[in-house]
């Protein structure tokens, strides 16, 4: 009996020091706040395009404003749908939103999360054009869809990570509607990376003829300009629904 005794003693001591070795492993690791870098994001030349507090280094496309339904709380930039006056498909006083600085040649990341069916867009390339009326007409689209709920799941090519109507994912990894997923996006050149919650699901070069080729099969075969950029502006989509954007930041390469 004081055999079993002592043994018990000696796995509840255990058990005791092991729980308190974690709790003091989370506590030396605590979580980043929204919208910041640390010292290693600095240091490789991160910088952030959301500052978690303004709209600051964004507007709409082909206009010096931002829609008043961008509006950002808790550290999120997010579309106001309530009560939407509708523009089109686009809410009224949203549009879609461009960074107000021009890249080539980078890493970028953010978080975002959609409404229950919705359907929105991470454009790229975006060059601008008072004769042409959205940036998706001149850039790329990453989709960003609730691939379980809105009509558009049942196309290939138009589902969430998707290279919008051009090339399909190659896995899915998006999360339900309302919950946070991680994009990469990484361009270089004429070659882009799509990534979605630690998987890249895209990989082309649109510089190939093997890309050309697919272009004449999508709704870009009437838009010259579409795919001819490798500079230019990061843009947010107003598809009509609820988009929510965080931890915006970029790198260049």
């Amino acid at each position: 009996m004081l055999n079993r005794f002592l043994s018990l003693c000696v796995i509840l001591a255990a058990f005791a020091v092991s729980t308190a070795f974690v709790l003091k492993k989370e506590k030396a690791t605590p979580a980043v706040a929204l919208n910041t870098l640390t010292a290693e994001e600095k240091a490789a030349g991160w910088i952030l395009l959301f500052d978690g507090k303004t709209t600051k280094g964004w507007r709409n496309y082909n206009k010096q404003t931002i829609g008043e339904r961008w509006k950002v709380a808790d550290g999120v930039l997010y579309l106001d749908v309530s009560n939407k006056n509708a523009d089109g498909f686009q809410v009224g006083g949203g549009g879609d939103i461009i960074t107000v600085e021009e890249y080539e040649n980078y890493e970028l990341r953010l978080e975002w999360k959609i409404a229950k069916c919705g359907n929105s867009g991470l454009i790229y390339h975006i060059h601008e054009d008072p004769s042409i009326r959205y940036p998706w007409q001149t850039g790329p689209e990453f989709q960003l869809l609730d691939n379980a709920c809105h009509p558009d799941a049942k196309i290939k090519k138009h589902r969430a990570g998707d290279f919008y109507d051009v090339i399909e994912s190659s896995i899915e990894t998006v999360k339900p509607a309302e919950e946070w997923n991680k994009i990469r996006l990484i361009c270089k050149g004429t070659k882009v990376e799509h990534w979605m919650n630690g998987k890249m699901v895209i990989s082309t070069d649109m510089g190939s003829a093997e890309f050309k080729s697919l272009l004449p099969n999508s709704k870009w075969k009437d838009h010259a300009k579409f795919g001819t950029f490798s500079k230019g502006r990061i843009g947010l989509q107003d598809h009509g629904d609820g988009i929510s954007f965080r931890n915006i930041k970029l790198r260049k390469l």
